[in-house]
């Protein structure tokens, strides 16, 4: 009896261990932020304003905001872990503006 007990405890905690490990698993970038620049860059040449490390709908990736003109941005996304450019967009000052107040409100949300 004491023999099965201890096979169960010991299966559960290897139960508890191996969930763990999955679940709390954190995706690292298997490129640079170096790197993403440059792939970024020849998409869109200009002046990065600004540039992140983000999960986005599930997706590590490195978003970049690129002035290509004196109005105009270009967002550039490329995916952290091949490299590869999943989305490019088109913006304006006023949509940029409203991005970076919604993504303020998203962070102070995660604070409390």
């Amino acid at each position: 009896m004491k023999k099965q007990i201890a096979a169960l405890v010991a299966a559960a905690a290897l139960s508890v261990t191996a969930f763990a490990t999955t679940t709390s698993t954190t995706v690292k970038p298997k490129i640079t932020m170096e790197q993403a620049r440059t792939i970024a860059l020849q998409k869109a040449p200009g002046k990065i304003k600004s540039e992140e490390l983000e999960n986005e709908h599930g997706k590590l990736i490195y978003s970049f905001d690129i002035a290509t003109s004196a109005s105009a941005i270009t967002e550039v996304n490329v995916d952290a872990l091949n490299g590869k450019i999943v989305a490019v967009q088109q913006e304006n000052a006023a949509k940029e503006a409203a991005e970076k107040k919604q993504e303020q409100k998203e962070k102070n949300a995660k604070k409390h």
